[in-house]
């Protein structure tokens, strides 16, 4: 016997591998040059809403320690035998990041609505597909179908 290494492979992995090095690289599908200022708007509306969340996430998360900081009373006070200082740092953070998470999901779709349809009313709440039909006397709006 050698002392030389041999790798054992089954058939099957041999080819799996061979497959992946002949398939030709993955590429992102590319956008309709007539999207782009649309999704260069959508982006950069989504960054600067985003960086608000963020700015508020951290406001909660350093601000709850410094607020606890600030008023040393609350370590006195008991609730249930429990210090209100423990019960803020618990109860306080979580149920809060819950709701700045449902306010970043309305206000990105808000502005992903506006972009896709920027005649709808800023309070619809029917996702951006407004009524296209016309009423009694009303003349057909573009595009109802």
């Amino acid at each position: 016997m050698t002392g030389r290494r041999v790798a054992v492979t089954s058939p099957q992995t041999r080819l799996a591998h061979a497959r992946r090095r002949y398939r030709g690289p993955w590429r992102p599908t590319t956008l309709d040059p007539a999207e782009m200022p649309r999704a260069i708007a959508l982006y950069r509306a989504g960054r600067r809403r985003a960086i608000a969340a963020l700015a508020a996430l951290g406001a909660l998360i350093f601000g709850l320690p410094f607020a606890l900081l600030l008023w040393p009373a609350l370590d006195d006070m008991r609730v249930a035998g429990v210090p209100v200082s423990w019960a803020a740092i618990v109860l306080v953070p979580f149920p809060a990041m819950v709701a700045m998470a449902f306010w970043q999901l309305r206000r990105a779709e808000r502005a992903e609505r506006d972009l896709l349809d920027p005649e709808a009313p800023a309070g619809s709440d029917d996702g951006g597909h407004g009524d296209t039909s016309a009423g009694p006397g009303q003349p057909a709006r573009e595009g109802a179908s």
